[in-house]
């Protein structure tokens, strides 16, 4: 079937093992076209183009088909053809369509000059749907060749000025009855027909002549009539009403009085079923038995056909197969969309297959022998074929598969034999396979990938007549569980900073990352890029990171400043014992060390940046930033920052204190590595940095200052060594902000303490 939309097919029939069904194609609005299957329901071929359709009383589509009862393979269809809509007539289930031939006469006797195809008769075919009304045409099984309608002679069909037609010999002729439309009903299989509008009519020779019949003493208007169940049964319900303004009237009629006897052979005489004067319809010429016309006998039960005899077949026992058209000469030749080679693409060497010769026989048709050789598809020996169209796909149909998971593939071949045919396939993981005698779905090839990534399968496959490939490209993702984002905490103005992110689990890496800078998004399948900030500030860095359905994200906060000072900071290894490696202990240890150097040095908050570093052994780095005295003040010059970070480098050698031992140089709190002890004007903060590791910090002015419960609060008397007359002289300097004194003594300080620990080894003294 062509493309199609929604919803736009309808089941008309499924009689004989066979489905008729009406689909509107892309191209159409208000018509379907009619395809008709072979035996087994699944290819379907064309019957009739642009058929009317149009709405019932609940919206429901109708489609403008009527199948003729007691006649096999007859149907009646209205088409729409250059903006008219005509009525067309087949005998052999669509395979053959004409218009019908018009009356010669009218109801008076007038000469109708009607001429085909110009002018033709056209029908109403639409079937009522309430038992109690009629619609516009009807036939019944117990009257074969009788068909009464409502339509009109022209053009084309009209709404208006309808008459009433009816056909004694199956649609081949046409007679009127009357100038307007009737509700017409079958009486006694047929032998009798009822018309009824405001009075009953009656007609036993198949309504050349009627005769009134009244049942009520006033004219009453038909509004339905029910035929009481039963082959035999000669009464009819009628309801109506005398006047708009009556009540409703329900009669029941028994026309048993209207007949004399019932019927005998001798009352009947043999009609054959004919189209135009041929006699074999559907592969065989049936004769039927009808009722004299002056004879009113009752006929009773429904005796069916007298005889049927097949015919020799001949073409038009024969309709176009799947996939050919009739053309103008009338043989059946391929469409362009179909190749009838294909039939033989599943065929396996050895084997057989039915070739068509693009004629089917009409399904339910009787003929036999004639050209029923000639039509018939042959059974035809596979040929071998080398393998052309090959095709890998996923079970699945996706592109995407889990790791560790199992991934089956499936391979497709338009010409050639794949149980045949050599397979071999490379995953792209390093590991190959070949396989022989695949039988589809149930020899599947199937894999698995140890490592996310996407890899190119190749798969080629060949036999002795040749060989084809093709490639897939699948995407082999993890579930992600966390993303960590991996930045410095200060960067320096216009500077290149490259940021990092690695995924937190336990066995896979990211596949793609989406980085969103502050308002400029920045796409990368790398775990890291590079950008720069042209302006000063705390700035929010989000990076986005996506696997297969799951996106996860993590914000950090990073301070961007022209110029600033750094100290990484080295722990004692006895601290290391209490480090259990967690987010929430680096955060307190930050929150103490910046608590305590703000209440030791009176420092401005927003100039201290803490950052515990994960992983052992402890360490942190120390930012000394730069700050404004207030609204409107000017930024401290780069001197000032030295001070300072000459403060606090006294403050954590001496104030945190040395042991009384220098052997193993271990150190209660923390030193200062002085070797990184540097002033970066416009500096790569992080060089000697893992790019991998996280950092806790306590941002400048963004951190609360109280302590969690995991340390206690800290003094600066729990942090002096013992009291040392140094160490005294120094906290009372620092109290009392004797900056310049106390920057004159470290360097002393410094050079003694140092020098004194080499010198006496185990027993040397501050």
């Amino acid at each position: 079937l062509k493309r199609c939309r929604k919803p736009d097919m309808h089941v008309i029939s499924t009689d004989e093992n066979q489905v008729f069904v009406a689909i509107q194609e892309w191209n159409q609005n208000e018509t379907y076209n009619l395809y008709i299957s072979d035996t087994r329901g699944i290819f379907f071929t064309l019957a009739l183009e642009n058929v009317k359709s149009s709405r019932g009383p609940e919206g429901n589509i109708m489609i403008d088909l009527y199948e003729v009862a007691g006649i096999k393979g007859m149907f009646l269809a209205n088409k729409r053809t250059d903006n008219q809509v005509k009525t067309f007539i087949t005998y052999n289930k669509g395979r053959d369509w004409h218009l019908l031939q018009a009356p010669d006469s009218d109801l008076r006797g007038n000469s109708v000059n009607c001429l085909l195809p110009y002018c033709s008769l056209h029908l109403h075919l639409k079937v009522s749907e309430n038992p109690y009304t009629t619609g516009n045409i009807a036939s019944r099984d117990t009257a074969p060749g009788i068909i009464v309608a409502s339509g009109n002679i022209g053009s084309e069909l009209s709404e208006s000025e309808l008459s009433m037609f009816i056909s004694s010999d199956a649609g081949n002729t046409w007679r009127q009855i009357f100038e307007e439309e009737h509700s017409v009903l079958f009486l006694d299989q047929g032998g009798v027909l009822v018309a009824m509008k405001h009075t009953s009519l009656l007609s036993f020779d198949e309504g050349r002549s009627w005769s009134k019949y009244t049942f009520t003493s006033n004219p009453l208007f038909v509004d339905g009539v029910l035929g009481e169940p039963g082959e035999e049964t000669l009464i009819m319900t009628v309801f109506g009403h005398f006047g708009h303004r009556s009540e409703w009237q329900l009669v029941k009629v028994d026309y048993k009085s209207i007949f004399d006897r019932r019927c005998t052979p001798e009352d009947y005489l043999p009609w054959q079923l004919h189209s135009q004067g041929q006699a074999c319809i559907m592969g065989a010429k049936r004769t039927y038995k009808k009722r004299r016309s002056e004879r009113k006998c009752m006929q009773g039960k429904y005796a069916g056909a007298m005889s049927s005899e097949p015919c020799v077949c001949t073409e038009a026992d024969f309709e176009c197969d799947y996939g050919y058209e009739r053309h103008s000469n009338g043989q059946c030749l391929p469409a362009f969309w179909y190749n009838p080679s294909s039939l033989s693409k599943d065929c396996s060497l050895g084997q057989s297959y039915l070739n068509s010769t693009g004629y089917r026989k009409v399904v339910s048709n009787n003929c036999t022998d004639g050209v029923r050789e000639r039509y018939t598809a042959k059974p035809q020996q596979c040929p071998g074929k080398a393998p052309h169209g090959l095709r890998i796909t996923t079970m699945d149909g996706k592109l995407t598969a889990e790791q560790g998971h199992n991934v089956t593939f499936a391979l497709q071949l338009e010409e050639g034999d794949i149980q045949r045919t050599n397979v071999q396939v490379d995953f792209g993981d390093g590991i190959a396979a070949s396989y022989a005698n695949l039988s589809g779905t149930e020899d599947s090839i199937k894999h698995v990938y140890q490592n996310v990534g996407i890899y190119r399968v190749l798969v080629q496959v060949d036999n002795s007549l040749g060989s084809d490939s093709a490639t897939l490209y699948l995407h082999i993702t993890a579930p992600l569980e966390h993303i960590h984002l991996v930045l410095p905490f200060v960067t320096s103005k216009n500077k290149e900073l490259n940021a990092t992110f690695t995924q937190l689990q336990c066995r896979d890496n990211v596949t793609l990352f989406l980085l969103l800078v502050i308002l400029q998004p920045l796409v990368t399948l790398d775990g890291s890029i590079s950008f720069t900030f042209a302006a000063e500030g705390m700035n929010s860095i989000t990076v986005q990171v996506a696997a297969g359905n799951t996106i996860l994200q993590d914000t950090k906060t990073i301070a961007v400043y022209e110029q600033f000072q750094s100290l990484r900071l080295s722990f004692s290894p006895n601290l290391d014992d209490y480090n259990p490696d967690i987010p929430e202990w680096r955060r307190d240890i930050s929150r103490v060390m910046k608590r305590a150097l703000m209440y030791a040095t009176g420092v401005n908050s927003k100039q201290i940046l803490v950052a515990v570093l994960p992983g052992l052994p402890t360490s942190a780095d120390l930012f000394i930033l730069p700050y404004q005295e207030g609204p409107g003040g000017s930024k401290k010059k780069s001197e000032d920052l030295g001070q300072v970070i000459a403060v606090l480098f006294l403050l954590f050698f001496y104030f945190f204190g040395v042991t009384s031992s220098c052997r193993n140089l271990r150190f209660p709190a923390m030193t200062v590595s002085v070797d990184v002890f540097r002033k970066i004007p416009g500096i790569n903060v992080y060089a000697q940095m893992q790019n991998e590791k996280e950092r806790e910090t306590v941002s400048p002015g963004t951190q609360s200052e109280t302590v969690s419960p995991i340390l206690t609060d800290i003094q600066p008397a729990m942090l002096s060594n013992g009291g040392m007359g140094l160490s005294s002289m120094l906290l009372t300097a620092i109290k009392t902000k004797q900056v310049g004194e106390v920057i004159r003594s470290i360097q002393v300080a410094t050079t003694l303490t140092i020098w004194h620990c080499e010198l006496k080894g185990v027993s040397g003294k501050e």
